[in-house]
């Protein structure tokens, strides 16, 4: 299999056109720009509204005019994460996508499947003249990985339609009903920076090689936290040597990533360096051993550095107790007995970034009951609160709640089992999805969500398996065609 041939082509040329485009979170101008001129090109209704949302109109086949209007939606943005020694500008440059098998990936980046391949299924649709489908309106939303701003900013009356599928899931076969909310907390140590006592020998202990992950769909899947292991070590060895000084803590970037790698410079008596670097042996060999089964490619160094101005000691030891004790993954799974397997509630401590004068940690909680995700959200805030940062909560969306009447989930389903042979799995999800937000704004939406099979999103493992493409797309014809009259 080569891209030349890969299927539908349709799709996977728009595809190829969309990661030619620079397309981060809050940066999506050069993406709205394309598809204002390419709904223009094709002579269809195109609207951009105050926060950057694009919605293309398409009109009804012939026959198909009673319809209900479907609205198709994607985001328009994309996670920017690299290997740490790959060149590359996320602002400028295009990814480079290859094929390895039934897979479609990139070099040493994210693969932009998430959600550009929602979008190329969009606009092949407003591409193609042999499709049978009664009014489409094509929704691209901005920023959804950084804030859902494009869905916080979404206004009554934008759309018309009554009928919405979303294309950002990411198993094939499965349908998803209803999704995690979510909100952040990012909690703010400020500090003077002071030189170093005399005597102090420097050190930069790193970590690179993880796993990652999406924060939603990755949370129970054991995978090693970059940040929860550095501090960990940090912890031990604060607790046996009085004199530790922290000077930087630096790891993770996104607020719905697991962070992959990271590194910490920290200063000890000089006399007992040798002893902490027997320790840091012995703690990568144990940490390697605890996660052998899902992090084959764990990374550790420790090296000596140049000597640079420390945090205040009593700041140092709040970082650091305060990152060992916060929540980190799984809290509580479905009451539910029917998807008691599904997590509920979850936080992730995504980033730890250092300045001259702050340590800023930005911690995601998830859950889909918001009584629940508001109790995650206070027990993150209570720890860094005791230790004397400063603590902001935003980012809020609400969770999608299930439709028991679904008229377009049995739609669906129907398709489905027509196409394929076989029931699809409907299912709800961890991860944070737009529908929550569309669903204060338009509380009649009928909505499901499904998508082709994606692995590794949010990290540059992210790969999407080809032929589910193909799979998607016949579903997705089969539903248009089967949408009830008005």
């Amino acid at each position: 299999m080569n891209k030349s041939n890969l299927k539908p082509a349709r799709v996977f040329e728009q595809f190829a056109k969309i990661n030619e485009i620079p397309r981060p979170s809050k940066h999506e101008e050069k993406m709205i720009e394309y598809l204002k001129e390419f709904g223009k090109s094709h002579h269809l209704e195109t609207l951009v509204d105050e926060v950057g949302n694009v919605l293309i109109r398409k009109p009804a086949t012939p026959g198909y005019e009673n319809r209900e209007t479907v609205i198709l939606q994607s985001h328009m943005d994309m996670v920017c994460e690299k290997l740490v020694d790959l060149d590359f500008n996320f602002h400028t440059d295009a990814i480079q996508t290859y094929v390895d098998g039934d897979w479609l990936k990139a070099k040493g980046t994210t693969l932009g499947a998430d959600d550009g391949i929602g979008d190329a299924i969009q606009l092949a649709i407003l591409d193609s003249d042999d499709i049978e489908h009664g009014p489409i309106e094509c929704l691209f939303t901005r920023d959804e990985e950084t804030g859902l701003t494009g869905a916080h900013g979404l206004q009554a009356g934008f759309m018309t339609g009554k009928l919405l599928i979303n294309l950002d899931s990411e198993d094939e076969g499965q349908i998803f009903v209803s999704c995690a909310g979510g909100q952040t907390t990012t909690a703010t140590f400020h500090f003077e920076r002071e030189e170093a006592e005399s005597g102090l020998f420097f050190l930069k202990a790193s970590l690179k090689g993880l796993n990652g992950g999406h924060s939603g769909d990755d949370i129970n899947k054991k995978r090693a936290n970059a940040i929860k292991i550095l501090a960990r070590f940090l912890f031990i060895q604060q607790e046996k040597i009085a004199g530790l000084r922290l000077a930087n803590f630096n790891s993770g970037k996104l607020h719905n990533a697991i962070p992959r790698d990271g590194q910490v410079v920290f200063a000890v008596p000089a006399e007992l360096k040798e002893q902490v670097k027997a320790d840091w042996n012995i703690f990568a060999a144990e940490v390697a051993d605890e996660f052998h089964v899902t992090e084959q490619a764990m990374d550790f160094s420790l090296e000596s550095t140049d000597a640079v101005k420390v945090m205040p000691k009593t700041v140092g030891q709040n970082v650091i107790r305060a990152i060992q004790a916060v929540h980190n993954g799984p809290l509580t799974n479905c009451q539910d007995e029917a998807i008691a397997w599904m997590v509920e509630t979850s936080s992730n401590i995504a980033s730890v970034q250092t300045t001259d004068n702050t340590v800023v940690a930005v911690a995601s909680q998830r859950s889909n009951v918001m009584s629940n995700l508001d109790n995650m959200t206070n027990t993150v805030k209570a720890v860094f609160l005791l230790a004397g940062a400063e603590i902001a909560v935003d980012d809020k969306y609400p969770a999608w709640k299930m439709r028991a009447d679904s008229e377009l989930t049995r739609i669906a389903v129907e398709a489905y089992k027509k196409l394929f042979g076989k029931e699809p799995k409907v299912l709800g999800i961890h991860a944070g999805l737009e529908c929550g937000l569309f669903s204060e704004r338009y509380p009649d939406l009928d909505m499901v969500s499904f998508g082709p099979t994606l692995r590794g999103v949010h990290s540059p493992d992210e790969k999407l398996l080809i032929p589910t493409v193909q799979m998607v797309w016949d579903h997705l014809l089969e539903i248009l065609k089967n949408v009830p009259a008005k």
